[in-house]
């Protein structure tokens, strides 16, 4: 009997697989395992509490396992892929492949073939893959270059918005909601705490936000509708790159959705979808949310899909470090 691990390191959960060929035999949540959001004991303890958790309900121990396949932001960050690598290896057998989140997020949807994964949650990201299997992406730069539409956008626009209010002379429940949600008593206080380092987690206010603007504060409501306009850019900018790769100007692939934001936050869903489709009046879009972890799941248990998206990985290592090395002294 083969065995298959899948892992989604999110930036503050990390969800866990064990599956044979046909059936999920455990599954397993802890706190996020990604080194760009904890340190390396807080990770550690994390990855093994969560395989530990896959043995006590299968019985299957981690020796067993085939293959692994584990998506998270930041794939390509030595301090995220190095530790990653090496801690599974130690602990879980056979081959391993660390792809983006975005890209098992985009496997889950499209099962390989053609399609856009936007993805935004704690942060975001934008994948897509053309008829020919040609992939690019746009945005998932991290909090502080990109990550349009995330919870982190949306939180950091906010607490902005908040001060540009008082600026302007509007008023905005933004404010006292925000005070209340960080038990600061006074705009002094939140000024202060706004500013300190290590800097608040903002991606924790956007639910926050989501419910003031449902409450029909205008300030909250474009916030929402900024940061999904945002995140329409970088669709908009992967369509254009895709069509490039696959030489038809008319090609628009279908769009499916994944993570927190595209899930619960809805106007900004709604904002993105408006966006491109003022540029492409017949994009298609899945509804609902896809689980990223179903992607990771699939390219572990497909043998050939595995292998190819390793070959092409290395493949594009090598190249990098062929060119590095070309480069004149």
């Amino acid at each position: 009997m083969a065995y298959f691990l899948a892992i989604d390191a999110g930036g503050t959960k990390t969800d866990f697989v064990l599956a044979d060929e046909t059936r999920t035999l455990a599954r397993q949540r802890t706190g996020t395992i990604k080194r760009l959001r904890t340190d390396a004991d807080t990770a550690l303890k994390n990855l093994e509490e969560g395989l530990r958790g896959l043995t006590a309900q299968s019985g299957i121990a981690m020796s067993s396992v085939l293959r692994t396949c584990v998506g998270t932001a930041g794939e390509t960050v030595p301090m995220v892929a190095d530790w990653l690598r090496e801690t599974i290896a130690e602990r879980v057998s056979g081959q391993l492949l660390l792809l983006g989140d975005v890209e098992i997020a985009l496997d889950a949807a499209f099962r390989g073939g053609p399609g856009i994964l936007v993805l935004a949650g704690t942060g975001s990201n934008v994948a897509g893959r053309t008829p020919s299997g040609k992939m690019a992406n746009t945005g998932g730069w991290g909090p502080v270059l990109s990550d349009q539409g995330s919870g982190h956008a949306i939180g950091l626009r906010a607490i902005r918005s908040v001060f540009m209010a008082i600026d302007e002379g509007r008023t905005t429940a933004l404010q006292q909601a925000v005070m209340d949600f960080w038990n600061l008593p006074s705009l002094d206080l939140l000024i202060e705490y706004a500013n300190r380092t290590p800097a608040p987690d903002v991606s924790r206010l956007a639910q926050l936000v989501y419910s003031v603007a449902q409450h029909g504060d205008p300030v909250a409501q474009e916030v929402l509708k900024a940061e999904g306009e945002a995140l329409a850019h970088l669709v908009r900018l992967l369509i254009r790159k895709l069509q490039t790769l696959q030489g038809d100007p008319a090609f628009v692939p279908q769009l499916a959705f994944a993570g927190s934001i595209m899930e619960r936050v809805v106007p900004v869903r709604e904002a993105l979808i408006a966006s491109l489709r003022k540029d492409f009046p017949s994009l298609q879009t899945r509804d609902g949310v896809v689980d990223p972890i179903e992607g990771a799941l699939w390219r572990a248990r497909d043998q050939q899909a595995f292998e190819a998206r390793a070959h092409a990985i290395e493949q594009r290592t090598t190249e990098s470090v062929d060119a590095t090395t070309a480069q004149p002294a």
